[in-house]
């Protein structure tokens, strides 16, 4: 079956950086487009980021846009999430998606796939 495994998340300081990876497997990786959400205590899980199947197009929301930077490595089965500049407001538990589909994709409601969460928190 299909498996998405985060993981690199973790307590920082303000200001600091962490790389989440996300491991796929059980499905045909090159064929997904994958995508980063977030969720806070007490509120939706939202968009973060998101990659098209051959990696050419990305989208990010405007909060992290200039400071989150999401790649794929096809090899490895893999999507990461390079996070720099960090604020205590990105705080959540951070959740990989997978979607059959050449586009880019952008609401959590249209992914098939999700990964348990890798919870990151950011300290002032």
């Amino acid at each position: 079956q299909v498996q998405l495994v985060e993981s690199g998340g973790g307590l920082v300081q303000a200001g600091g950086s962490l790389r989440l990876s996300c491991a796929a497997s059980g499905l045909t990786f090159s064929s997904y487009a994958m995508g980063w959400f977030r969720q806070a205590p007490g509120k939706e899980r939202e968009f973060v980021a998101a990659m098209s199947v051959n990696g050419t197009m990305t989208y990010y929301t405007d909060s992290v846009k200039g400071r989150f930077t999401i790649s794929r490595d096809t090899d490895k089965n893999t999507v990461y999430l390079q996070m720099n500049s960090l604020k205590p407001e990105d705080t959540a538990v951070y959740y990989c998606a997978a979607k059959w589909d050449l586009r880019i994709i952008t609401s959590r409601n249209d992914y098939d796939y999700w990964g348990q969460g890798t919870q990151v928190t950011v300290s002032s």
